[in-house]
């Protein structure tokens, strides 16, 4: 067996060898199974790594290389099992991540400079990888989907901590909310129509979409890619954007039509299926001084019967909320960086600073009066805040962090899962990693008991 892997490797070299050769001075970094890793993937995604504001540290190389070869054992398995994904939802992904990038860099053209070529040649040099790490990530998921925790398990990973050990949980609060954004009369709204009106008429005279969507388009995270939202299915976009992209057929455009983000005209580009790529622009209808002034009279009136026992906050919450998310969760807010858990207890310095500003003077079971806020798109409002609870700061135990470690315990029983399965995959598999990254320590198990080694 190992003599036959041995010229099998030879054969799978003399490939990989051609194949360099074709991509000029690209060589191979690594080779798992029938799977090479060239420099060119690893620079891509180093350079991804440099886009979101990380410091040049060849050492992350090591990293990013030991990702992409526990990437290769996944999507290996992948094949075997027949685990694949949607083209659809690559193309999702790719334009998603296209838009942070394009974000993180300051827009399309720096983006550009950066990588040295156009957004198109770069997207067409991502999706194999996006596709690989998505079809990777499925895998996963199916390797630890059956994995749960018992409240003894849970008990035991705590018990593993020595009493000094034990994490510093810090501040904690529970904060619900009532969101009130101004509602614009439809004379208020008129100009605003009318503006976007008037660009739907520039197309139809024969003026470029695209164009006009980088020039005038108020998404932020569309304009500078002409519009274009990539392909989504109908559970992505709000009702009213859905209904008319499905509607359409390719290359057909939209009257104008409004949704809770403002007036839209769309066109369709593609269609796959249940999935379709679309392209649109927004305007978003700005704050008269005489709709706020209707939203904090609406604010007093709720606040006030808050106060008087008329009506409890989590019943006004679900009756007058603007924020979908809290709206009928007792207007509670959930902690965003860690969805999954859907808990309610935020960190101090997790909370935004301007509810903290509110809520760090306020007793517990207290109501404050309506403060007014603008959020991130530059939307004006009024927000009423209750704070539930407050929990100083403390060493993590299981009557007041149940969760906490109930979660932890989870993760290190799929994390020992997973570390199981590379450990057996790694143990029959060839695997050659170039002498270039001897250095690297997170490697150097990679080729440990493996079938070949360098």
């Amino acid at each position: 067996m190992r003599k036959f892997l041995v010229t099998a490797s030879g054969l799978i070299c003399l490939f990989f060898n051609v194949q360099a050769q074709k991509k000029n001075i690209d060589k191979v970094v690594a080779v798992l199974g029938n799977n090479i890793i060239l420099l060119s993937d690893l620079n891509q995604q180093y350079a991804q790594y440099l886009n979101s504001g990380n410091p040049d540290d060849d050492k992350v190389k090591c990293y990013i290389l030991q990702q992409m070869l526990a990437q290769k054992l996944l999507k290996q398995q992948a094949e075997i099992d027949s685990v694949v994904v949607e083209e659809a939802q690559v193309d999702e992904e790719v334009e998603k991540r296209m838009r942070y990038q394009i974000q993180r860099a300051g827009g399309q053209e720096r983006l550009e400079q950066f990588l040295n070529r156009s957004v198109l040649q770069y997207k067409d040099e991502i999706r194999p990888d996006i596709k690989e790490q998505l079809i990777s990530n499925k895998m996963q998921q199916k390797i630890t989907q059956d994995v749960n925790i018992t409240p003894i398990e849970v008990k035991r990973y705590f018990d593993s901590y020595q009493k000094d050990s034990l994490p510093d949980i810090p501040t904690e609060f529970e904060v619900g909310e009532i969101v009130l954004h101004p509602k614009l009369t439809k004379a208020e709204k008129q100009k605003f129509y009318d503006k976007i009106d008037a660009l739907r008429l520039r197309v139809k005279s024969g003026e470029d979409f695209a164009f006009l969507a980088k020039s005038y388009s108020e998404d932020t995270g569309s304009a500078a890619e002409g519009g274009d939202l990539g392909f989504f299915d109908r559970t992505r976009m709000v009702k009213e954007f859905t209904a008319w992209a499905f509607k359409l057929k390719p290359g057909e455009m939209s009257p104008v039509f409004e949704s809770e983000h403002g007036f839209h005209i769309l066109q369709v580009i593609e269609r796959r299926g249940e999935q379709v790529q679309a392209r649109h622009i927004l305007i978003r209808p700005e704050t008269t001084p005489a709709s706020l002034e209707r939203t904090k009279l609406q604010a007093d009136t709720i606040y006030k019967n808050i106060i008087e026992k008329k009506l409890p906050f989590s019943t006004a919450a679900s009756l007058y909320s603007d924020n979908k998310e809290s709206q009928y969760n007792g207007g509670m807010i959930l902690y965003a960086d860690n969805v999954t858990a859907r808990t309610t207890f935020i960190p101090a310095d997790k909370l935004d600073p301007k509810v903290f500003v509110v809520v760090d003077t306020m007793k517990v079971g207290e109501v404050s009066q309506p403060v007014s806020f603008t959020d991130p798109d530059g939307k004006q409002g009024y927000k009423i805040l209750y704070l539930k609870s407050k929990i100083p700061p403390h060493k993590g135990n299981l009557e007041q962090d149940y969760s906490k470690f109930k979660e932890k315990a989870q993760q290190n029983k799929i994390d020992r899962m997973l570390s199981e399965w590379f450990e057996k995959r790694r143990e029959n598999t060839y695997i050659r990693i170039d002498e270039d990254y001897d250095d690297c320590d997170e490697l150097k198990i990679w080729t440990k008991n493996s079938t070949a080694k360098k």
